[in-house]
């Protein structure tokens, strides 16, 4: 590809690679996300400066990936030796494209897709955007094929430009964010072992993922200090079944999950409080009932899960709140069902009965210690269902852990069980108290001012990322003690999940997310906008670049002295 770049100037050479990379079906968990991998090697592999130093360019196999992904590695040298690098990191993978109908099979064509819209007289400004020529659309345009495209073009300039820089860039380009993050996780070991090897330090991490208006009108460009990070509470809920004739001696576990819902489900006071950013509350992802056939007996168990983001707060903080709203939640439905009792015991004239409505809440980490205690054999129960044919979706295994173990209990008691499914995300964030992370914050604010003065571009300076990003894993607040409550409550943490927090917190890079600009990511008119994402926003990424490596040059350079 290098032959068709080198007469290009950038903004062309980056329309070129999106629309390459869009044109590559790599929908997540299929083979396109290895073949993808491989592709963007080939591409690098064309650039002169990885022929002739071709050990600067490689792949990491992931281990132990279900589908064989593969990491794509990349590094430039400066002309001014030095360790101080900064990483470049982007995913190559994309959702799926169920949601383009009959347009499926155009999905990944930004030329026919743009010919659509530019007669799609039901939404009067996209109809008007596609017909501007300024925005391509296409699955993965805006997410985030475009924004890989910004750093493999970065990467050809500084390697034709070593002499810009007093430090290194490093690419990466992985798979599975939009699922596992195993791309990312896979690469830590890799990062590490080129801190460790080659003396690296890694001064900032810049992803590109993109950024959208975040209201009707809104002109600005946001860029983010931070990612935040995730937790997935998880309710197993056991009660109490019976034949619909006799409904209301019964406790239905979907009647407490429907509760747990009402209380959880968007509701903003449960969502942190940070003045200024773009914090969301609890969404519920899952609820339903353990019946497989049809039946007059009511549900014996309800399973649901919320997507949770985190930003400051730790994982006992979250445990404790989820704690607090079940226990809410089945003081609500106990003192409902009994009051509907006493009612069809009125009208019908019935003897009343000896009823308890009562639901117990626990945790997972104590619905453990309370089997054992019972004499259950908890490990036997769990390795009973690790060794039997299982799903591949990591919450469903985690949801068949907790089912065996109830179903192992000598008390078939009413119980809502919280434990948390995978994944974890951790919270990566500038810490204003910390001397490195607020000169890092100083020196990208002086680059946006100087960047903003020039092109007429606003800018705002955000902590956190308002998706889930890479990012998250580069860099880790929490102490040990602090992600026991996470461990200790997410079924067989490090046998069917785990995230390696030592290496982690060996590499502690701060990332910075300076994305590609456009709109509806993850729908069907995806499309990313060309003047800001293959104009002005790869130089912004060189500026910062250059401006952080010498500062930490300098830094580094003081500190000796």
């Amino acid at each position: 590809m290098y032959e068709q770049l080198k007469a290009m100037e950038m903004q062309e050479q980056i329309e070129l690679i999106t629309r390459h990379l869009v044109g590559l079906n790599s929908i997540n968990g299929t083979l396109g996300e290895v073949r993808i991998v491989q592709e963007i090697h080939q591409i690098l592999s064309s650039f002169p400066y990885f022929r002739e130093h071709p050990a600067n360019l490689w792949l990491q196999k992931i281990e132990g990936d279900p589908i064989g992904r593969q990491n794509v590695f990349a590094l430039v040298e400066g002309a001014h030796k030095s360790p101080q690098t900064v990483l470049y990191h982007s995913h190559i993978d994309t959702v799926a494209v169920e949601d383009f109908g009959p347009l499926k099979e155009h999905a990944f064509n930004p030329d026919a897709m743009e010919e659509f819209f530019r007669g799609y007289e039901a939404d009067p400004e996209l109809q008007a955007e596609a017909q501007s020529g300024d925005w391509m659309f296409g699955r993965g345009s805006v997410d985030m094929k475009s924004g890989a495209a910004v750093h493999i073009a970065n990467i050809l300039h500084f390697s034709e430009h070593p002499e810009e820089l007093s430090g290194n860039v490093l690419l990466l380009c992985n798979g599975d964010e939009e699922s596992e993050h195993r791309g990312m996780v896979g690469a830590l070991g890799e990062l590490n072992r080129l801190q460790h090897e080659m003396g690296i330090h890694f001064v900032t991490a810049i992803n590109t993922d993109f950024i959208t208006p975040l209201y009707d009108g809104d002109p600005n460009r946001y860029i983010y200090t931070g990612a935040a990070g995730k937790i997935l509470p998880s309710f197993h809920i056991y009660g109490r079944e019976v034949h619909v004739g006799d409904t209301l001696s019964g406790i239905d576990p979907n009647f407490i999950a429907a509760k747990l819902t009402e209380r959880l489900h968007n509701r903003y006071e449960l969502a942190e409080q940070i003045e200024g950013e773009m914090v969301l509350p609890p969404t519920v992802l899952k609820q339903r009932d353990t019946k497989e056939l049809y039946t007059v007996q009511t549900a014996i168990s309800s399973h649901l899960y919320f997507n949770c983001f985190v930003y400051e707060e730790t994982p006992e903080q979250i445990l404790e709140k989820f704690v607090r709203e079940a226990k809410a939640a089945a003081l609500e439905t106990e003192l409902y069902m009994k009051e509907q009792f006493e009612q069809f015991i009125r009208v019908t004239g019935l003897p009343t009965r000896n009823l308890s409505w009562e639901i117990d809440v626990t945790t997972y980490e104590d619905y453990i210690n309370y089997l054992t205690a019972r004499g259950v054999n908890v490990r036997g129960v769990i390795d009973g269902v690790l060794t039997s044919e299982r799903s591949g979706d990591l919450r469903d295994l985690s949801f068949d852990i907790v089912s065996a173990l109830q179903a192992a209990d000598p008390e078939k008691k009413a119980r809502i069980i919280l434990f948390f499914a995978p994944p974890f995300l951790p919270h990566n964030y500038l810490k204003e108290e910390d001397g490195r992370d607020a000169h890092i914050q100083e020196t990208i604010a002086r680059v946006l001012d100087e960047v903003g003065t020039a092109t007429g571009e606003r800018f705002e300076l955000k902590k956190f990322f308002p998706y889930l990003a890479d990012g998250s894993f580069l860099s880790l607040h929490e102490t040990e003690e602090q992600l026991e409550p996470l461990t200790r409550n997410l079924p067989e943490w490090n046998t069917i999940y785990g995230i390696p927090f030592g290496t982690i917190k060996k590499l502690n890079i701060p990332s910075v997310n300076m994305g590609v600009y456009g709109k509806d990511g993850h729908k069907w008119t995806e499309r990313v906008y060309k003047p800001y994402s293959f104009g002005v926003l790869p130089d912004l990424i060189r500026k910062a670049t250059v401006s952080l490596l010498e500062h930490s040059t300098e830094k580094k350079v003081l500190e000796i002295v």
